[in-house]
């Protein structure tokens, strides 16, 4: 399969430059209706989506500088910002639930929430969870496209302020119909799902900063390997990842009486084998005589 560097960094900071311009946009138009209706509900929603847009300015910092090409002192790339930049994010979600929680139990025992309900405050969240779903979803597929854990926690953001609209949607059509503690209880169901969705997120990004190996790619690299004649046996298969990168290092065994340019013929057929079948790779292949008996 064909991989363009250019077309990646292309899609990957469009995609979290228009996530930043949404979450300006939703944090402002919030805090603006929260402020003239009164409403807590809204004010709350304000503040979520000022986390988002912490979370969406560092995803689109962390994506244009993980793509930095390998240097002196950065010789394996810059790719692993983009796990620091998840882990950090998988922070501010548990923080937010956290928050959400508290605010749950503050009102399910009793406190007295004055919530303020106008047209504008319908408004505000039924455009706050299109604008939110649109993004989840365009960050989402890039995310999958290119692998990258710092665009799947952004889109984890917004799809958790999708969840809390839809709570405090609920909320002020509960107190119109003067049943206040609906958003409560559902707020309360959300922020058990997301915490659970950002443990195996930050479990992930974690994995990748302490260079565990990627499930099933290994086995992957033996069956193309076992595939080439002209390799004897392949061994000592590390793979780690950095960012959207996968990194392979690998000693492969040929004949012994092969010229070296023969040898080095084999090895680049590995490297073009293994180029095809994954994507934005980096391999290293160190061969080795295989003495005939």
């Amino acid at each position: 399969m064909e991989y363009n560097k250019s077309i990646e960094n292309k899609e990957k900071n469009r995609v979290t430059y228009w996530s930043v311009i949404a979450a300006i946009f939703l944090t402002s138009s919030k805090l603006i209706i929260g402020l003239t209706t009164n409403s807590l509900g809204i004010l709350s929603e304000a503040a979520h989506s000022g986390l988002d847009l912490i979370a969406a300015l560092m995803t689109y910092y962390a994506v244009r500088f993980s793509s930095k090409p390998a240097d002196e002192d950065h010789n394996f790339g810059h790719g692993k910002i983009e796990n620091f930049s998840a882990l950090f994010e998988t922070l501010l979600l548990l923080i937010t639930c956290g928050w959400i929680i508290g605010e749950v139990i503050k009102r399910l025992l009793g406190e007295n929430i004055h919530i303020t309900v106008n047209i504008w405050s319908y408004i505000v969240i039924v455009s706050s969870i299109i604008i939110d779903i649109s993004r989840s979803r365009a960050l989402k597929k890039v995310a999958i496209k290119y692998n990258s854990q710092a665009i799947e926690a952004d889109a984890l953001h917004f799809s958790t302020d999708v969840y809390s609209s839809l709570v405090v949607f609920i909320g002020l059509i509960g107190v119109y119909f003067s049943f206040t503690y609906a958003d409560s209880i559902a707020a309360f169901f959300v922020a058990m799902i997301v915490i659970f969705i950002s443990f195996n997120l930050g479990k992930r990004a974690i994995d990748v900063l302490l260079d565990k190996a990627p499930k099933g790619i290994k086995e992957k690299v033996e069956e193309i390997t076992s595939q080439i004649p002209a390799v004897v046996k392949a061994h000592d298969i590390k793979i780690r990842s950095a960012g959207a990168q996968t990194l392979i290092e690998m000693n492969i065994h040929v004949k012994e009486n092969l010229t070296i340019d023969k040898a080095h013929e084999i090895s680049h057929e590995v490297e073009q084998k293994l180029h095809q079948s994954f994507d934005n790779i980096d391999v290293h292949i160190h061969i080795e005589p295989e003495k005939e008996d």
